[in-house]
């Protein structure tokens, strides 16, 4: 019997997680919809995370991390690097708990996503448009603020609280035989893997990761953590390298990674809006893409998909689903 790593959240953490957040969360919705059904062969079913505060998942972790601290730590405050939803995750949090809160935000970032950590009242730190820089702004504002660092997805905090959206929805369809999400860091996706293996072992997890970001596909297939690379993908939320905690937490529950093209994603995106009315972000539309493209790994099986945000960027909504020429 092997001795569990300490530094790894577990399903416990993702209990507590679920009780310290209900006060704060939404528990969102599952959707289901007989066309898409139709067009994936597959009984699906949708847990809207574009429903959560903040328009995304990243809510769940921000919020546990930020109420699982204690009064003489939350009064220094939080920090974090963000791209946007994270960001904007934390600033919420920060706020409903009173104490202030620090984002650095690559120069890059979605003007709509920076927007919204601004108005949740999070002082931003633009830096370079890398995780090298943004690791680097973070530890400078961290040392100057004496705030808490709360990392978008190797926190184990944060792993526990993304891990409540599938305890929610395995708790309301237990017999769901494949669970998909999106695979960036790795935050939801190892905080379903805590959630899929105590409530449903047999389950297979799938993630749904953009071919222009595919790190975790070069990771799994060495058995070690690859991140050379340079992310070229319409997932922005997709763009940072998978956490060796997560890693590890996703190999333990033999996940399996599926590599997405961006137009297949855009075609996904295109389809949740026309066919259930819901509009959500490239790097949510992804698990659903993936489905698709691998019809044959889910036909006839029950499927289970976090759609992970809905925070799009409205100015180039029109570009992004114009019809290929």
């Amino acid at each position: 019997m092997t001795t569990p790593d300490p530094a790894l959240p577990d399903f416990a953490d993702v209990l507590g997680a679920a009780a310290r957040i209900a006060p704060h969360a939404h528990a969102t919705p599952v959707l289901q919809s007989r066309a898409l059904d139709a067009e994936a062969g597959a009984a699906l079913r949708f847990k809207a995370e574009q429903l959560q505060r903040a328009g995304a998942f990243k809510f769940r972790g921000a919020c546990n991390a930020v109420f699982a601290l204690d009064d003489a730590h939350a009064a220094r405050g939080v920090v974090t690097h963000s791209s946007g939803n994270h960001g904007a995750a934390l600033a919420l949090a920060a706020r409903l708990r009173g104490i202030p809160c620090h984002v650095v935000v690559p120069e890059n970032a979605v003007r709509a996503k920076l927007a919204a950590i601004a108005h949740y009242g999070a002082q931003l730190h633009p830096c370079a448009a890398t995780i090298q820089a943004r690791e680097a702004a973070c530890a400078r504002v961290q040392a100057d603020t004496g705030g808490t660092v709360v990392h978008p997805y190797t926190d184990p905090r944060v792993i526990a609280g993304q891990g409540t959206a599938a305890l929610e929805l395995l708790t309301a369809h237990p017999d769901l035989d494949a669970l998909v999400v999106p695979l960036g860091g790795g935050g939801l996706a190892a905080g379903t893997a805590l959630a899929m293996r105590a409530l449903a072992p047999e389950c297979e997890l799938f993630l749904a990761e953009p071919a222009g970001a595919a790190d975790g596909a070069r990771s799994f297939a060495q058995g070690r953590l690859d991140h050379d690379f340079v992310p070229d993908t319409v997932c922005d939320g997709l763009r940072g390298t998978l956490g060796a905690i997560n890693f590890s937490l996703l190999r333990a529950a033999h996940a399996q990674v599926l590599t997405v093209e961006d137009a297949d994603t855009v075609a996904a995106m295109r389809l949740l809006w026309t066919r259930t009315k819901q509009l959500v972000e490239p790097s949510s539309a992804i698990a659903l893409a993936a489905v698709l493209a691998h019809r044959d790994r889910f036909a006839g099986r029950r499927v289970g998909i976090v759609l992970s945000g809905g925070n799009v960027d409205l100015d180039a909504l029109a570009t992004l689903l114009a019809p290929a020429a």
